[in-house]
């Protein structure tokens, strides 16, 4: 949806965004890496005003945080 412009679902055209962002005490939308607020990666969400289906994506700089952390591993 973040590069179609449509939801993959039902092909509806109407797609909302909600940026990420961390709150205090690690609220909002968010990966936490490590233990205190500045180890958060921001989670950005694409939502189909239609059927409801979510995507989430990780702002490309924050990738290579998550790769470099001890509490985010590779999927096998």
């Amino acid at each position: 949806m973040k590069y179609s412009k449509h939801c993959p679902k039902c092909g509806s055209y109407d797609i909302l965004y909600a940026k990420g962002y961390t709150g205090g005490y690690g609220s909002g939308s968010n990966i936490m890496y490590g233990v205190t607020i500045f180890s958060a990666v921001d989670v950005d969400r694409y939502i189909c005003g239609n059927c409801g289906y979510v995507e989430h994506f990780v702002r490309k700089p924050d990738i290579e945080r998550l790769k470099k952390s001890k509490k985010v591993k590779q999927y096998e």
